[in-house]
């Protein structure tokens, strides 16, 4: 006969449950929406502005970034986060690639106009 034990499948070591993986914010964020009868993503940040998703790499990404709360962000869009964040941190690979291999194979200086020239034997 099967009993039952007291702890849920969520707090059991070893697990990674769905009720471990939402933060206090999310479920209270998520349970409004069931009860105003909304869908589960939050779509009014699409309607203010551009979404993480469409904001092209650099100082402003990385500052939305910064200033985001993870711990509000409904799965969907914790998911956009992490998008987001890999696009950044790519570009931002690019630019040291570009700026190591300046470093390492400096492009070549055109001489100035006093070495461009022949050089003069004098008659002695």
């Amino acid at each position: 006969m099967y009993t039952p034990s007291s702890v849920s499948p969520a707090d059991q070591p070893g697990t990674a449950g769905l009720a471990r993986a939402m933060s206090p914010g999310v479920v209270d964020y998520l349970f409004r929406q069931l009860v105003a009868g909304r869908p589960p993503e939050d779509v009014q940040w699409q309607r203010e502005g551009i979404s993480l998703a469409a904001q092209p790499e650099g100082a402003e990404l990385a500052r939305r970034l910064a200033e985001t709360d993870i711990d509000a962000l409904t799965p969907v869009e914790l998911f956009h986060y992490v998008r987001a964040a890999q696009r950044l941190s790519s570009w931002a690979e690019d630019l040291r690639q570009a700026a190591v291999g300046r470093y390492c194979h400096p492009p070549e200086c055109q001489a100035p106009a006093e070495a461009a020239r022949p050089a003069r034997h004098s008659a002695s």
